[in-house]
């Protein structure tokens, strides 16, 4: 395997540990505050913002600053806010923080830096292998993601081992976070001039076709991301604890179960698509995790929930290689930056608009409306795809037939 493939990988597996850990402690931590859910959707949809605004960097000038200062920055950045998240005393300073920081509720590291090793991945394989380093990269950043799930128990060994208070537990572990965010910029570091872009620099000066497809690719994923902004990590994590009265340690441990069937997942999703192609595995695999998450919102005890819980995480991430491999498929190599760019922010944009509505409802209405709101408009991004891009086959699949 190329080593700044390598690189990439090893750096958002560290980055996925820290997104992950964030996602379950900042809703724990923030529920320990006595904070209610509609302020914990807007503390969620604050950092999503932030996400928001430095993909929006990596879309104009991610080629002209250089893939590798970006994920660098992006690291630096990220370790500060989380480190002035820990010492944050209100409502505003949460919220500053969480936007500096591009501090990731969802739970899964789909933000600017994701974007970048995306067109890094892309430049350094071939057609053929494609899918299978992207189900790699994938899976690498669910054992990740599982990590850091596990990891959210950290609060209650600090408790334990050092004698802190709850509050001591939880700041210390969102300084741990930002340690570990600092480390994914160390990975980035070692990326070697092979890792940028060596293609004429045409800004948004997209080929026709690759300009269509794009748009139409963008607001099918904006109807997606919204769908997922009901669902984010720190939501499900509030979730459980108020239905079923989880602690850290517990929540912890299903979300770090979950990450292991995503990541599971992930190699059965690049083998399918070899049989089926790209656009059926992504249909397929994830229109029926979404009557789980329904299932989920009646099962009257948690042992009922956490099952279709892990049964929806085995199928529902299948279409995050599959997705990312085709839209770098079906564009041109100049245009991978800019094209991972708008992708990845119209995903992060989808996702700031939902938390704060999903927190709303939630106290409001029923702690189950974010399941409900997220199945629903999940699904129709999946009825979009199939039939604006089903006749449209990656490279590869054109090849074999």
């Amino acid at each position: 395997m190329n080593k700044d493939a390598i690189y990439v990988i090893a750096g958002g597996f560290v980055r996925s540990v820290a997104v992950s850990l964030i996602s379950v402690t900042y809703g724990l931590y923030l529920a320990f505050l006595g904070m209610s859910p509609y302020e914990l959707g807007i503390l969620i949809a604050a950092g999503l913002i932030g996400l928001a605004a430095a993909t929006a960097v990596v879309l104009f000038w991610g080629d002209r600053i250089g893939r590798r200062k970006l994920l660098i920055l992006l690291a630096i950045l990220g370790a500060a806010g989380g480190i002035a998240t820990s010492f944050s005393t209100n409502l505003a300073l949460f919220a500053v923080s969480a936007f500096v920081g591009m501090l990731n509720g969802m739970g899964r590291d789909r933000g600017p830096a994701a974007a970048l090793d995306q067109a890094i991945l892309a430049t350094v394989v071939t057609d053929r292998n494609r899918t299978k380093l992207f189900a790699i990269y994938t899976f690498t950043q669910d054992l990740g993601h599982a990590l850091g799930s596990g990891l959210a128990a950290m609060p209650v060994l600090f408790q334990r081992w050092l004698g802190t208070d709850e509050a001591g537990g939880f700041q210390g572990t969102i300084i741990i976070y930002a340690a570990i965010l600092l480390l994914s910029g160390l990975f980035a570091a070692r990326l070697s001039k092979q890792a940028e872009n060596h293609h004429e620099l045409k800004g948004f000066n997209l080929a026709p076709e690759t300009r269509q497809r794009v748009w139409k690719l963008s607001a099918l994923f904006g109807v997606d991301a919204l769908g997922s902004g009901f669902l984010t990590g720190a939501l499900i994590a509030y979730y459980f604890h108020e239905r079923y009265g989880l602690g850290a340690a517990e929540v912890g441990g299903l979300i770090a179960a979950a990450r292991i069937a995503n990541a599971l997942s992930h190699f059965g999703a690049a083998w399918i698509a070899g049989k089926i192609g790209l656009i059926r595995t992504m249909v397929f695999t994830h229109l029926p995790a979404h009557f789980l998450l329904v299932a989920m919102a009646f099962a009257p005890d948690f042992w009922i929930a956490a099952v279709l819980y892990l049964i929806h995480e085995s199928l529902v991430e299948m279409d995050v290689p599959t997705r990312q491999s085709y839209v770098m498929a079906i564009i041109q190599p100049h245009e991978r930056t800019v094209v991972a760019g708008i992708t990845q922010l119209v995903r992060v944009a989808g996702w700031g608009l939902a938390p704060a509505a999903a927190g709303a409802l939630m106290g409001k209405l029923s702690l189950a409306m974010p399941l409900f709101m997220g199945a629903g408009i999940k699904s129709l991004y999946d009825i979009g795809l199939y039939f604006n891009f089903r006749r449209i086959p990656a490279p590869e699949e054109t090849a074999t037939k």
